[in-house]
């Protein structure tokens, strides 16, 4: 089965391709040497053979046809000259001197040649395969000069079989590795499959086995593990949020439903139909909010709001949010103030920092001490801008901190406040939007949230 889907994948028929250039260019490289090397020796047998015709040009020049003759024994004799090829052929083509026992057949009368000869006992190679120079003489006569070329035959022979052996080898061996390969990329590819598959039967536990290796495919499957923990957190946050969404609407729709109960079967009262009314709407106002509160924070989210970033100051947002909350607080007897630098700018919308601050404003009032202090501070800090809000209220366990800033996540003891648990949502919506961190410190008592912002573009 691993074989088939090996034999069928992309990655192999990419290396068959791969294999196929590589035997060409490798084939091209030893026709190259082959070729250079043949001519190369072709040349420095050519350039004898022009020597020693010049070299008997000039005997017969001097002594004539017997002068001639007598040379082409003499070389036939003098051992050095072995492997060389000689026939002087008169009318007819009769031998007149050489170790060629006749002319050979179908050679041109002037130029060069290459032809297999006779093998007389006296040409030395044992070969016959020859390569000459013909020439026609003034007195009608015809002069081969040549040499034995058999042991370059043999040797460009040896080279083609080298070549064509080392060619099949590196492809065999190609074919062989891209097999190895093909089946381990199948294999982890398979794996991830296997993986998938599980996932879609029994749900998002699952994840892609590692291998220890660190390569490309072990990347590959971290960061695919990565995606389905994020996946499995967000379709967690999903049911969490549902289960907070029935858990706070249940509250207002069943007192609106208990009212028009009420209003149902009681006798029709003017003043109490309006109150009822009234009640009702006030519910219903809350549950729209909470609507409202979501499609905002979504809208945060995506980034559809960057467009209004200006330079604004945090100190002005944060002292308009001071002003207006300060009624807030004095009906619980609480104190709230503003303190840090007279000026601590950054880049932002300016509406939604205002909202990010008024809610940690908002929070600190609810869920602080009765009596208690609240301060926002603004300061510059590091290069940067931090706006805290600290109250000395009961405070968040550690644990919580991060959970706190999920869409309906409420603290028990929060349960029966006022509020829907999206406040801090926004508050972290609006911090990513404008890339601050978020920091939530004991107070020692209380809670210190801190936003911390990058230094205005200037």
């Amino acid at each position: 089965m691993l074989l088939a889907k090996t034999l069928k994948s992309s990655t192999f028929r990419l290396a068959l391709i791969a294999i196929g250039a590589f035997g060409l260019i490798v084939s091209a490289i030893f026709a190259y040497v082959y070729w250079s090397t043949l001519s190369y020796a072709r040349d420095r047998a050519d350039r004898a053979i022009t020597v020693e015709r010049a070299s008997l040009h000039d005997a017969y020049v001097r002594s004539g046809r017997d002068g001639l003759a007598a040379l082409i024994a003499q070389r036939i004799a003098d051992k050095g000259f072995a492997d060389h090829v000689y026939l002087l052929a008169g009318a007819g083509s009769a031998v007149i001197a050489g170790n060629l026992s006749q002319w050979p057949e179908g050679t041109a009368e002037r130029g060069w040649v290459e032809f297999r000869a006779p093998p007389p006992p006296s040409l030395a190679a044992g070969t016959t395969l020859v390569r000459a120079v013909t020439e026609t003489l003034p007195n009608g006569d015809r002069l081969l000069v040549g040499r034995d070329i058999g042991d370059l035959d043999g040797f460009m022979a040896q080279i083609r079989a080298a070549g064509i052996a080392v060619v099949l080898l590196i492809i065999v061996l190609a074919a062989v590795a891209s097999i190895g390969v093909t089946r381990r990329t199948v294999g982890r590819i398979e794996s991830i499959n296997a993986t998938s598959r599980a996932i879609m039967l029994s749900g998002l536990d699952q994840r892609i086995p590692l291998h220890g290796s660190h390569d490309e495919w072990d990347r590959v499957a971290e960061n695919l593990n990565l995606m389905l923990d994020r996946i499995q957190t967000l379709m967690g946050d999903v049911k969490q949020v549902g289960e907070n969404i029935a858990h706070d609407l249940r509250t207002p729709l069943t007192r609106m439903r208990g009212r028009l109960e009420k209003a149902y079967h009681a006798p029709r009262n003017g003043e109490g139909d309006a109150a009822l009314i009234g009640n009702t709407i006030a519910d219903l106002d809350a549950v729209l909010g909470m609507f409202a509160s979501i499609t905002r924070i979504s809208e945060i989210e995506t980034r559809a709001r960057k467009d209004a970033f200006r330079t604004v100051n945090l100190v002005e947002i944060a002292g308009e949010v001071v002003e207006l909350y300060d009624a807030a607080a004095e009906e619980v007897t609480t104190h709230l103030e503003l303190a840090g630098d007279a000026a601590v700018l950054v880049t932002g919308d300016r509406d939604l920092l205002f909202d990010a601050i008024a809610n940690l404003v908002d929070n600190a009032i609810k869920h602080g001490r009765p009596g208690g202090r609240v301060t926002v501070t603004c300061d510059n800090d590091e290069g940067g801008a931090v706006i805290a809000v600290a109250d000395d209220g009961p405070g968040i366990p550690p644990g919580q901190h991060d959970r706190v800033f999920k869409r309906f996540y409420r603290l028990e003891q929060s349960r029966y406040t006022p509020g829907n648990g999206l406040g801090l949502s926004l508050v972290a919506a609006v911090a990513s939007l404008h890339g601050a961190r978020i920091e939530l410190r004991d107070n020692a008592p209380g809670l210190l949230c801190r936003l911390c912002f990058a230094a205005a573009e200037t």
